[in-house]
């Protein structure tokens, strides 16, 4: 990694946002495994949202087992194969792809001819992409390092028409 962006990922703004993202993933895992219902998460500065039909006394007890989870080495919980790093990663790949695919085709017929290629170069671009976008959340958008990382409350925000939790953090 570059110098400047070594730097950028440590300025202490993005850093906190990286560790939130890191305990975001890292208490879906420990969910997940639970409770077996879907979740979606959105880190900020301050801590974390968590979108999934869920009691606020598991959600405290589900992050709390994740941030000790991590403290004690499981960094690879801050990682997840749904996280929206993967999903950017991947669209990005297919959308050259396809533009690769189509480049110098100038009548709709050319285009049409190139749809099996076209489909074929997407669907490898989002293959590759796959392993890509979690190495993009292991360096970049995420941390699986806590360094201090305090969680000060778990709050149920909103019941209807979907649960939403605010996990606020410190440090």
């Amino acid at each position: 990694m570059t110098t400047s962006l070594q730097s950028l990922l440590a300025a202490p703004p993005v850093d906190r946002i990286r560790r939130n993202h890191g305990l975001e993933h890292a208490t879906i895992h420990v969910l997940s495994a639970r409770k077996r219902k879907s979740m979606a998460g959105y880190s900020d500065v301050g801590g974390f949202y968590l979108m999934g039909d869920l009691d606020t006394d598991d959600v405290a007890d589900g992050v709390g087992e994740a941030l000790r989870r991590i403290n004690d080495g499981e960094h690879d919980l801050a990682i997840h194969p749904n996280c929206g790093t993967n999903f950017v990663t991947a669209g990005v790949f297919a959308g050259l792809a396809a533009f690769i695919g189509l480049f110098g085709a100038r009548s709709w017929r050319d285009k049409l001819e190139r749809l099996p290629l076209v489909f074929a170069l997407a669907t490898a671009a989002i293959i590759f992409a796959q392993p890509v976008g979690l190495k993009i959340q292991a360096s970049i958008t995420t941390s699986g390092a806590m360094n201090g990382l305090e969680i000060v409350a778990v709050r149920k925000i909103a019941s209807s028409p979907a649960v939403v939790h605010r996990i606020e953090t410190r440090g």
